[in-house]
């Protein structure tokens, strides 16, 4: 296994004084029109830059040395903005490379940091290639949006932070992309926990890997697609997720969509798209716990204009 939790526990010291210690929300989906089933939201929405992506964005700054060219980054949109937090708190230039799908909340953001922030192409691959360029000719650090060490044990120390936090939860529902996120966080837990993996129906990265026995080229679609959609899943997180993530489920658009407004009417949690995508499974019956569960879903990402303000 390529992280260990001792990496992961030694990370979390390192990046503590720079994130925040996100809270968690006990709710019942009989609150959101379900069968009664008590459920922790662990909010990291509520991370500075509106994502977990600051854990993995922190950690490459602070282990690896920073060149004057500065960091370089490919991104939906999320990581991004993370890497241009991370740059801006500790004085490196950045520059992140971002597909067109990307949201327009996301792209204000980056700038908003005060990196620079390069558009192109439809799909994350694209803007990936745009920055291998850049780094190349510039001399930049690239900051890989999932597949890096550093970004894996970055994300991880979340699963630390929510196994201290719950220490009696039995199951945990976690979105996935690039495999960054589940990757660090079940490398973590590694097999203590059930770890449950959501992907939108139409980006279907790990599942399609899962079945495949390695990482496979999938479907880019989802109005998830600035978060959720990458063309492949890492190759680092991907024995790990072999190992230790016990059930892969798909969700639609559409349950996509009324996980969003679930959160927003009843609990007023803003969620973007992949936020929500985890919740989405709970709430659509994509997952149905066993009467002895004890459930947690991660909401992962706020970067989103979907809540708008008069």
């Amino acid at each position: 296994m390529p992280i260990t939790p001792e990496e992961i526990a030694e990370t979390e010291r390192l990046i503590r004084p720079h994130i925040r210690r996100t809270p968690v929300l006990s709710v019942n989906m009989s609150e959101f029109g379900r069968d009664a089933l008590p459920v922790e939201l662990k909010l990291e929405c509520l991370q500075h830059s509106g994502s977990f992506k600051a854990r993995g964005a922190f950690t490459n700054l602070l282990t690896r040395p920073v060149p004057s060219a500065g960091v370089a980054a490919a991104s939906g949109g999320n990581h991004g903005a993370a890497v241009a937090y991370a740059a801006m708190r500790l004085g490196a230039a950045a520059t992140i490379f971002v597909p067109t799908v990307t949201s327009p909340a996301k792209a204000e953001l980056i700038r908003s940091y005060g990196a620079h922030i390069v558009i192109g192409g439809e799909r994350y691959a694209d803007a990936l290639a745009a920055s291998e360029t850049f780094v190349r000719e510039s001399g930049a650090m690239a900051i890989h949006a999932f597949d890096q060490p550093e970004t894996l044990r970055g994300q991880g120390t979340l699963g630390q932070e929510i196994e201290t936090d719950l220490p009696a939860i039995t199951t945990l529902l976690v979105a996935v992309g690039g495999g960054g996120l589940i990757g660090g966080i079940a490398a973590w837990f590694a097999g203590r926990i059930k770890i449950v993996a959501v992907e939108p129906d139409g980006a279907p990265t790990l599942h399609d890997a899962l079945k495949a026995g390695k990482p496979v080229d999938a479907p880019a679609g989802s109005i998830a697609a600035d978060s959720l959609a990458p063309k492949r899943v890492g190759e680092l997180m991907f024995p790990i997720a072999q190992d230790f993530v016990q059930e892969s489920v798909l969700v639609t658009d559409a349950a996509i969509r009324a996980a969003q407004t679930a959160l927003w009417e009843k609990v007023r949690i803003v969620a973007e798209p992949g936020g929500a995508t985890a919740f989405a499974a709970l709430l659509s019956g994509a997952y149905a716990p066993a009467p002895n569960e004890r459930v947690a879903v991660l909401v992962c990402g706020a970067n989103t204009t979907a809540v708008k303000f008069e």
